[in-house]
């Protein structure tokens, strides 16, 4: 018997909303993962799961609630929580060691009203690939730092998104969306830009502030990564906000 799997994303600024319906087992986990990723990369304030109208098949595929969730918590600092989920799913969900990281609630209502308690403030901007794009970043790191009361990241935050930034001046040579996050333990810094190759450590330029490379970014942050995002990657680092 075919089994298939769809999904509708909405906007409720400032929570994004993807409804299931179908059936998800290891054959359609696929279709949710990209489903999710497509949501996630979009970086909502919040993200809403509605699992009212699917049927779970195979309780292992619940897995990707949690994949998503972790991958979320680091880039792109997105809170999500399921809602609504039949019966028999839930009881999996509550109990499979893999799922913990995602809260679930019993309806739409309830799990909207949480994740506007919690979305993230958020500050963007976009930038051209031109010697001056890390001084606007860095002009973006003081007006973060200062709206969020945090005026000790400012140093470390503004070295790290000089090193981001001028990575793809350098090498991608693509227009950049920098976007800083407060998700508290941390504040993360991402810089998504227009290229898939592989971020790499620069060498010192004359023309462009920065040229320290990855390593320093290694030294400053707790962590950070790279990830695919539409056309392109994303670079992202955590800096503990304690």
């Amino acid at each position: 018997m075919s089994r298939q799997l769809t999904y509708q994303v909405r906007e409720d600024p400032p929570v994004t909303v993807v409804r299931f319906a179908g059936t998800l087992d290891r054959s359609t986990m696929t279709t949710a993962q990209r489903a999710l990723d497509r949501c996630l990369a979009a970086q909502p304030d919040a993200l809403v799961v509605d699992l009212a109208r699917l049927a779970v098949r195979d309780r292992s595929a619940l897995s990707v609630f949690g994949a998503a969730a972790r991958q979320a918590a680091d880039w792109p600092a997105v809170p999500m929580v399921l809602c609504a989920p039949p019966p028999e799913a839930a009881s999996w969900l509550a109990a499979d060691a893999r799922c913990p990281v995602v809260p679930v609630r019993r309806d739409y209502a309830e799990a909207t009203r949480e994740v506007r308690d919690v979305a993230t403030p958020r500050l963007r901007v976009r930038l051209q690939p031109v010697a001056d794009a890390c001084r606007r970043a860095r002009e973006l790191t003081q007006d973060a730092c200062g709206r969020w009361n945090v005026p000790q990241l400012v140093g470390p935050t503004s070295l790290v998104l000089s090193e981001l930034v001028g990575n793809v001046v350098r090498h991608a040579g693509t227009p950049m969306q920098v976007t800083l996050t407060l998700r508290r333990p941390y504040l993360h810094v991402a810089v998504a830009d227009g290229s898939r190759a592989a971020a790499r450590p620069a060498s010192p330029g004359p023309d462009v502030p920065g040229g320290r490379g990855l390593l320093l970014v290694r030294e400053l942050t707790q962590r950070w990564g790279t990830a695919p995002a539409g056309d392109g990657k994303v670079v992202w680092a955590l800096l503990p906000a304690v």
